[in-house]
């Protein structure tokens, strides 16, 4: 794994493979060539924002420009990371898109309470996807990344 830099990666937060997978072949689809980490539990995300664990080192100004997280998750909820995200001041801003298999309303309540900036139904739905990522206006940051590759080589 590369260096992650500040307006380039990307966080996703997902303990089940087939929506790990669905989910990065979202990316790709839309041409977003950003640099995904994968965190396979909520405890494993968090050390990663906060360099952490097996992450310790990390250089922690050097943020995802995204955080994709599932809801429910393995020895930490998505709710209790994002509650912790915005509890800090240094991942207190980054934009969160929550993942829910979920059609609960309170999960989505609760969730944007708590600071999310959208949510997006699973299995990921590309389109769905876009709409969310166009919602927090990154969009063209995620977008333009592989343009702005190809100028600068």
């Amino acid at each position: 794994m590369g260096r992650m830099h500040a307006t380039k990666g990307i966080l996703l937060v997902e303990d089940n493979p087939d929506d790990e997978e669905l989910t990065l072949r979202a990316l790709e689809k839309n041409h977003i060539a950003n640099q995904v980490v994968v965190a396979h539990n909520g405890e494993e995300a968090v050390d990663f924002l906060w360099g952490r664990g097996a992450y310790e080192g990390r250089d922690i100004d050097a943020q995802p420009q995204v955080v994709l997280l599932d809801l429910k998750l393995p020895r930490m909820s998505g709710l209790e990371v994002l509650r912790a995200m915005r509890g800090n001041a240094r991942t207190r801003l980054l934009p969160v898109v929550v993942l829910t298999s979920s059609r609960e309303d309170e999960d989505i309540l609760q969730s944007y309470a708590l600071g999310a900036n959208a949510y997006v139904r699973k299995p990921v739905d590309y389109t769905q996807f876009l709409d969310a990522v166009k919602t927090l206006g990154i969009f063209w940051l995620l977008l333009n990344e592989t343009r702005m590759r190809a100028v600068d080589a």
